[in-house]
């Protein structure tokens, strides 16, 4: 066997294996999460993954639209930063990821790591809301927001502003948590230009897109 044809069978393996170890993680994630979520009645120490459906539906829209720079509001353990993280490494992408638990951002960071996915991802300790209004206009290509629903309506200049025009804002629990998203997408479906839809997968997920101009 060639040199090169043997390279190509060890990349593959490679791949392989980090394919296996994501699956084991995200299998693992998913148990421990439901497991978690139903022995606690305090929010803060829930979990509150998305659904496999929608970490899936979060992975073929990176892909889709080669969205390179990626930010997450709301970390928890990761289950869901793995599969954005999964996504964008296929496109030569990364991942900003913005938790304000330092347990929990210490968690995911202990997931990444296992998975193989830890370089492609960068962790944040911090309010979202002060982190979005720190960074720059047009920095982020995709934005997918699963954190405390009260504050949207308040980071949505930020919002806004730190999307790349043509870029696209994902909204987990807007089916299951309706009533609490009502005033914040009525705000989007204001907005000149934006497109927006819910699309019922998982808890429901509000997808917005920003006008290019």
């Amino acid at each position: 066997m060639g040199s090169l044809a043997a390279n190509f069978l060890i990349e593959e393996r490679v791949e392989a294996n980090m394919v296996d170890a994501l699956r084991s993680v995200l299998r693992e994630l998913e148990e421990f999460g439901a497991s978690n979520d139903a022995g606690t009645k305090e929010r803060q120490e829930k979990m509150l993954n998305v659904t496999p459906d929608t970490g899936e539906l979060l992975a073929i829209l990176v892909r889709a639209t080669r969205a390179r720079r990626v930010l997450e509001i709301g970390t928890s353990n990761g289950y869901s930063t793995l599969w954005l993280a999964e996504a964008v490494q296929a496109i030569s992408g990364n991942v900003v990821t913005v938790e304000i638990s330092a347990a929990k951002t210490e968690m995911a960071r202990r997931n990444l790591e296992r998975a193989g996915l830890a370089a492609l991802v960068r962790q944040e300790i911090i309010e979202a809301g002060q982190f979005l209004a720190q960074q720059a206009p047009a920095s982020c290509d995709l934005l997918f927001l699963d954190a405390d629903r009260a504050q949207y309506l308040a980071w949505w200049q930020s919002i806004q502003r730190v999307l790349v025009p043509g870029g696209l804002m994902i909204i987990d629990n807007a089916v299951s948590h309706a009533e609490e998203m009502e005033s914040f997408r009525a705000q989007v479906q204001a907005a000149p230009g934006w497109r927006l839809v819910v699309v019922p997968i998982g808890k429901g997920e509000l997808m917005a897109l920003k006008p290019m101009q």
